[in-house]
């Protein structure tokens, strides 16, 4: 784990000591879990995941886009009408923000951009894409039914 760890901080640190993220720590994403903490499980899965499987990924990239994927910088549980079509509009709303805070590559954006596939029609178009939807599923499913 330690490992993962020192990835994550290596690859990422200027997005967890961001204004955005620190905001993030005071949103809810699934049950009692931050969004913060959300996206810093779901980057430490992913690196699992693509370890685990042998797979060759970008791992900058990976834990940039994984750790951005939910950078949307509202509480979507807040009665607002924007918040309404959540789940179908964050990953526009993530990809802008993040693409004005940091300098995004290819697959970070196309990781942020497509991670909630199959809601959000468009496809993931590589490998540490694919890897976020799986490890953004597993993680939100643990995080809503955890007591």
């Amino acid at each position: 784990m330690s490992s993962y760890l020192s990835l994550l901080r290596r690859h990422g640190a200027d997005i967890l000591n961001s204004p955005g993220m620190r905001l993030q720590q005071g949103h809810l994403q699934h049950g009692r879990v931050s969004v913060y903490a959300h996206s810093v499980a779901v980057a430490l899965l992913c690196l699992k995941l693509s370890r685990r499987l042998r797979l060759k990924v970008n791992e900058r990239a990976l834990v940039r886009g994984a750790l951005l994927h939910d950078y949307f910088l509202y509480d979507w549980h807040e009665k607002d009408p924007s918040h309404r079509w959540h789940g179908f509009t964050h990953p526009a709303k993530a990809l802008k923000n993040a693409s004005r805070d940091f300098r995004l590559d290819r697959i970070e954006r196309d990781m942020i951009a497509h991670h909630m596939f199959p809601l959000v029609p468009s496809p993931p178009r590589c490998r540490e894409s694919l890897l976020l939807c799986v490890a953004d599923k597993l993680c939100a499913i643990k995080e809503t039914f955890k007591r």
